[in-house]
């Protein structure tokens, strides 16, 4: 019995963050990858799980549906290969409308990677160039736009991926530059509401959170060289930290191999309990800060150099920290970091299947491996990788790079130009 009032306090304060911000976004409610789902599959079908429904034509890309209003929303790439579009679904898989909405990266990976945000009934999304546009739900049409690159965006070698956080009727975009870091919209006109002092770094790929720290709110923002927190009521950065990726690598290891890859940090930070948790990818580890009382200035707790997940995601489970490492652009290990102390507590390989994203619910993990696309439910077992159940998606082309998405018992798993919907509730 009080397993049970534990685990409700937890969701109960859980459920109560969400209204902070709109829950219809990049990696669930929270935007740290759990989803509030109960009486779920322990185990899944040797042959793998029924699926239950399919959305095709949906362009080439690596951003993950979001389920809103009875809809399915979701960005591709137009068949030019040079626009960004978003499709509304009934979910049933019936196409209702597309809306070109902006231009595509033109480099490497041109696919759509942006995740839209949906609020009441408006969509906001971010193309690859930087332009945040926000589109009646209802009909498609594209209500406001605002120029990204005309702020002097200094972009990063693949654009733009940040997925807009949306609270408060504001919309936040981080752009980075010399003329601002971070901005405020009003999210019914696009009118600026405020920005931050420009930092001169360039863009980063990770989506803001916002966060309570004894009763005061913040954003915490990632950009190419810092992560910030910035007061969300006028825009003043009240800290910034720049002791982790590739100049402070380069500092403390002179001996080192000098590496060519950014300071990336794709994934959101994790946050619990005043600490703030940073991976970065390549090989340059993860850092786990703490803020002080007022939350104007961090410290660093611990640094850990096995869980440097590079874009698929990480999960905070009892305690543990789940995801995966980067060995190279196609392999990487399973890993599990204790919380409090940045202890490893395994990083091991899963078979030939490489690294990927992982989502969790119901104390499961949902690993999906990018390289081999095999999709497994895993025990958050801290002491080993716990595989109960694995199949492989074998629809749909290209990398295995969106994150799975669960809603009302179903999982909803991208792989290139297709959406498949598996039921994962009895």
């Amino acid at each position: 019995m009080r397993h049970i009032c534990l685990f409700l306090a937890v969701v109960l304060f859980s459920a109560a963050s969400i209204f902070a911000q709109s829950p219809y976004g990049f990696r669930g409610p929270y935007r740290n990858g759990f989803y509030p789902e109960t009486g779920l599959l322990k185990t899944w079908p040797a042959d793998g799980l029924q699926l239950v429904g399919e959305f095709a034509g949906i362009g080439k890309g690596f951003s993950s549906p979001v389920i809103a209003n009875n809809h399915l929303y979701i960005t591709g790439l137009h068949e030019d290969g040079e626009q960004e579009v978003f499709y509304a679904f009934s979910l049933d898989g019936k196409k209702i409308y597309e809306t070109v909405f902006g231009k595509s990266w033109s480099r490497s990976y041109p696919e759509s990677r942006v995740t839209p945000t949906i609020e009441g009934n408006r969509a906001y999304v971010i193309s690859g160039v930087g332009e945040l546009v926000c589109i009646n739900t209802a009909n498609g049409n594209i209500a406001w736009k605002v120029d990204g690159p005309s702020l002097g965006i200094i972009y990063a070698s693949w654009g733009v991926a940040e997925c807009p956080l949306v609270f408060d009727n504001k919309v936040i975009f981080t752009p980075c530059g010399n003329s601002t870091t971070m901005m405020a919209l009003d999210a019914a006109t696009g009118k600026v509401v405020w920005k931050t002092e420009p930092l001169g770094d360039p863009t980063n790929y990770a989506s803001p959170i916002l966060i309570t720290h004894n009763g005061k709110r913040q954003i915490i923002g990632v950009t190419g060289r810092h992560i910030i927190g910035v007061d969300p009521s006028n825009g003043k950065i009240e800290w910034k930290y720049d002791e982790w990726g590739r100049e402070f690598y380069r500092k403390n290891n002179p001996d080192a191999p000098l590496r060519s890859e950014e300071s990336t940090a794709p994934n959101s930070p994790l946050y619990s309990n005043g600490r703030i948790y940073l991976s970065c990818g390549y090989e340059f580890g993860s850092v786990m800060l703490e803020l002080n009382g007022d939350a104007t200035a961090v410290r660093t707790v611990w640094r850990n150099n096995d869980l440097d997940a590079h874009h698929g995601g990480l999960v905070l489970v009892n305690g543990t920290i789940y995801g995966t490492n980067w060995v190279s652009n196609s392999q990487g290990n399973w890993c599990a970091v204790d919380w409090n102390s940045g202890i490893t507590k395994y990083n091991t390989q899963w078979g030939n299947n490489g690294k990927g994203s992982i989502i969790t619910a119901e104390n499961m993990l949902y690993c999906y491996a990018e390289r081999s696309g095999v999709l497994a439910l895993v025990r958050p077992n801290p002491e080993k990788f716990d595989v109960v159940s694995e199949f492989r998606i074998t629809k749909g082309e290209g990398p295995h790079w969106a994150h799975p998405v669960i809603d009302k018992g179903i999982l909803y798993v991208r792989h290139g130009s297709v959406v498949l919907a598996y039921r994962i509730k009895p």
